[in-house]
């Protein structure tokens, strides 16, 4: 099954990293987001990578290339170019980078693909968060529902403290920091999609969170996976930082593999 990653928005809002490098190439612990990614994907199994770019693809285009002579020890032969690998650091993967279109939006981006993609079902996710999710067990579960898509919905904790004023005062009857009871469930990425989304996207305008799920909603054809466990977005400064301190302390939620 392959797995099917949105990587070619602008990052507008992590203008101070993405000015220099797609949102996706952008690091934590030394490593691409993406690459946290496709580590936990293939932890369940999941080694057939298709990377919908767009912005600066060719910054993930040449990681791709590149990666296996990065992460490994070499020798290089000067006089004929004859490289060797001194260590043996390889990843089971079968990765495809597409340029799907700075302009196009995430539906359109999807559409492009399918030829690429073929018929069979897919998961698909973006590629600026980390979570722990099961996916052997989001598999399972939108298999037993048969419907066309399933999405992963997450309750995130809030980033604000809520306060409590009694009726009729101006002063503070209680605060706390907020907690995933006071917000709704929210998309969390990481859907299972069967062929058939692809006749919910009309063409590169498409954003495939709005008209696309709403089809799919009004035909009963979207079922939610809830997700109770971690769950984390890079949308800005702060949630990198965030990413970094957790992955620095040896403890990253989503690290669900064995080094």
């Amino acid at each position: 099954m392959k797995v099917v990653i949105f990587a070619g928005g602008f990052g507008t809002r992590l203008t101070e990293e993405t000015a220099i490098r797609p949102k996706p190439m952008v690091e934590i612990g030394g490593r691409p987001i993406l690459w946290h990614i496709m580590k936990s994907c293939a932890h369940h199994g999941l080694t057939d990578f298709v990377v919908l770019g767009g912005y600066k693809v060719e910054f993930i285009r040449d990681w791709v290339v590149n990666y296996r002579a990065k992460s490994s020890d070499v020798r290089v032969d000067i006089k004929t170019g004859t490289v060797t690998y001194l260590s043996n650091h390889r990843e089971p993967w079968t990765v495809t980078v597409l340029d799907t279109g700075p302009n196009t939006m995430t539906g359109g981006r999807l559409k492009r693909a399918r030829e690429v993609i073929g018929e069979d079902p897919f998961v698909l996710t973006y590629g600026d968060g980390v979570s722990d999710v099961d996916l052997s067990k989001l598999l399972a579960f939108h298999r037993s529902h048969g419907l066309t898509a399933t999405v992963t919905a997450v309750a995130p904790t809030g980033r604000f403290g809520v306060l409590r004023l009694d009726d009729g005062s101006d002063k503070v009857a209680a605060f706390r920091e907020k907690d995933k009871k006071d917000t709704g469930l929210i998309n969390g990425g990481f859907f299972v999609c069967e062929n058939g989304v692809f006749d919910v996207v009309d063409g590169d305008a498409t954003v495939w969170e709005q008209e696309p799920m709403d089809r799919l909603v009004g035909a009963g054809q979207l079922a939610a996976y809830r997700h109770e466990g971690f769950w984390h977005a890079m949308d800005n400064v702060h949630d990198r930082t965030v990413l970094e301190q957790l992955w620095a302390s040896g403890r990253a939620p989503w690290k669900v593999w064995q080094d």
